[in-house]
């Protein structure tokens, strides 16, 4: 079948669409045992901290100083920050389906995302994401965070976009209502076999 696609931007979340989640409550858990944690005394450290490191304005070896080696551990941070990195899996089926979608329609492909930038730039490298994608959008490039509309607002001017041509894919719906809320066509991520959707939104007959 032939489909025929209107001129539209496709703006992406990473983590819970292409890629699994990284450094969330349970990564954070699954940290105890290895490296003899307690996870709760990380925990009342990791939110404050969080917000800064992911906005860029905190470096992930400050970030650790704070969160994790506040005190004596029996291990590094070159340790810890690689297990961090590497706590991160491909959405295979979606990676798929998003290369297949761009090689056959004239898109614009922009990725945004709540990471800190060692993070973020690692799993764009590892996962080779700069073959498909047009320009990276992340909150420790711009220092906003996804639910702020300026996030939303700055990607529509950096695309030269009108917001009703582009369409938002998020697996939270809060930021789903948000990007909506500003005009942008979006859908809540499941799997990827709610691809469906994403073609019939995108005007796909």
């Amino acid at each position: 079948m032939k489909y025929i696609i209107p001129d539209s931007t496709l703006f992406l979340d990473i983590g819970g669409v292409m890629l699994s989640n990284v450094w969330r409550h349970k990564s954070r858990q699954l940290a105890d045992e290895p490296f003899n944690l307690n996870s709760d005394e990380m925990e009342d450290r990791h939110p404050v901290k969080k917000k800064t490191q992911i906005k860029g304005k905190l470096v992930l070896s400050d970030y650790l100083n704070r969160v994790v080696f506040f005190k004596k551990r029996s291990l590094n941070s070159d340790q810890f920050r690689e297990y961090m990195v590497t706590q991160t899996t491909p959405n295979v089926d979606m990676v798929k389906f998003i290369q297949q979608l761009n090689a056959q329609h004239t898109l614009k492909i922009a990725v945004f995302d709540n990471e800190g930038r060692v993070i973020n730039e690692y799993r764009i490298k590892k996962f080779q994401l700069t073959q498909f994608v047009d320009f990276f959008i992340s909150s420790c490039f711009v220092h906003y965070r996804k639910p702020n509309t300026d996030i939303f607002c700055l990607a529509l001017d950096l695309e030269l976009v009108p917001a009703e041509q582009a369409v938002y894919i998020d697996d939270l719906k809060m930021f789903v209502d948000v990007a909506k809320s500003l005009g942008i066509r979006s859908i809540q991520h499941k799997n990827h076999l709610s691809a469906p959707e994403v073609l019939a939104t995108l005007g796909l007959n």
